[in-house]
């Protein structure tokens, strides 16, 4: 009997390649996706058996089922497989309870919950992942309270989004407390069969201010080192930005809203040098600037070594960002506007929820 051709449609063709590269589904759904994608290719099932390495008759049902009843037909019928024996009732306290900690436990752990459900720690975690529960993980957030944050949120966006022409768009801020620690003892290097090593504890010998501005569409990076930070040092950066940069070009410059960026000193400065526009992000809102994504891999660098002083520290530094330079990294902004805007709705209607009536503290008993 000649075997039916297998034809899929658009939506088919995706999900099925969709649980084809799935890694999150189990090898029995992948395996199924892909002979049915494999088929719907054109070989034959002598050759999807080699391939896959089954039987040219588990090829055969497959294709057969997904011709009758289509997506439908890669699901097992009800009532195959193996039953449910977990009680009902721990199965309920665990999904439930691991959003309500006890009192005497920060959070929930699959060996806590276990012991207070009568069941092992496998299932409490098998129970956790099909229903998205993870009480190990948590995200620090802010929502911001400016009165103008939409305002401000769509002048930054919009540097992002539509750069203007004959213009730099710097990412500028500046990471204070770069500290010199140097380990009390020298850390093993990393060999065959050990990890490396190092001591918990340090002696401090100083810290650096380091002041950055971030081209946008470049990636490269305008640098000053300080040994302070005041609002003279970020005029001397701001300085140094009108030397290093063309003149003819207009400066946008995204930064924060710190006492220092707007000191009347500062201001004064700016009204005499016309192309450089200010553009500060709302309250609470540093995610905004893209600077500190690179202060991030600045601060993974840093605190991976010993320095013996505020030079070792600085003369570190002044490697780093000469190898960032000579091949630098762009960090391109491709969240839309509306979609984040309406996620941070959705976290103050969240957090109203839960706002609760009164900060006032009242004296208790101990």
């Amino acid at each position: 009997m000649a075997r039916q051709k297998i034809e899929l449609a658009a939506e088919e063709a995706e999900e099925l390649s969709r649980r084809a590269r799935a890694t999150t589904i189990s090898v029995r759904d992948r395996r199924r996706a892909e002979i049915i994608v494999l088929s719907a290719q054109g070989l034959t099932q002598q050759r999807i058996a080699e391939q896959l390495g089954i039987s040219r008759v588990a090829v055969n049902r497959w294709v057969g089922r997904f011709a009758l009843h289509r997506l439908d037909g890669l699901s097992d019928r009800a009532g195959r497989g193996r039953k449910p024996w977990l009680p009902p009732a721990a199965v309920q306290q665990v999904v439930e309870q691991a959003v309500t900690p006890p009192p005497h436990l920060g959070r929930w752990s699959c060996r806590t919950m276990a012991r207070a459900a009568g069941i092992s720690p496998a299932s409490v975690q098998r129970l956790w992942a099909a229903s998205d529960i993870k009480p190990h993980l948590s995200r620090t957030f802010k929502l911001s309270n400016d009165k103008r944050f939409e305002e401000k949120f769509w002048d930054v966006i919009g540097l992002y989004l539509n750069p203007p022409d004959k213009a730099l768009v710097l990412c500028c801020d500046e990471k204070s407390q770069c500290q010199a620690l140097e380990r009390t003892q020298p850390g093993l290097p990393l060999g065959i069969g050990h990890i490396r090593t190092k001591t918990h504890d340090y002696v401090r010998h100083g810290t650096l201010t380091l002041f950055a501005a971030l081209n946008y569409l470049e990636g490269k990076l305008i640098t000053r080192l300080a040994a302070r930070h005041r609002h003279q040092e970020w005029l001397a950066f701001l300085k140094t930005i009108d030397e290093e940069t063309p003149g003819d070009l207009a400066i946008h410059i995204i930064a924060d809203n710190y006492a220092t960026h707007k000191h009347p000193a500062v201001t004064r400065w700016l009204d005499r040098h016309a192309r450089f526009h200010m553009h500060y992000t709302p309250t609470s809102s540093s995610w905004m600037n893209l600077v500190e994504r690179f202060f991030r891999d600045l601060t993974e660098f840093i605190t991976e070594k010993s320095f013996a002083s505020t030079r070792e520290l600085a003369d570190a530094i002044i490697t780093f960002l000469a190898a960032r330079n000579e091949n630098p990294q762009r960090y391109v902004w491709k969240a839309k506007g509306e979609d984040i805007l309406r996620k941070i709705d959705a976290a103050r209607q969240a957090l109203a929820a839960f706002q609760p009536p009164s900060n006032a503290i009242s004296e208790t008993a101990h």
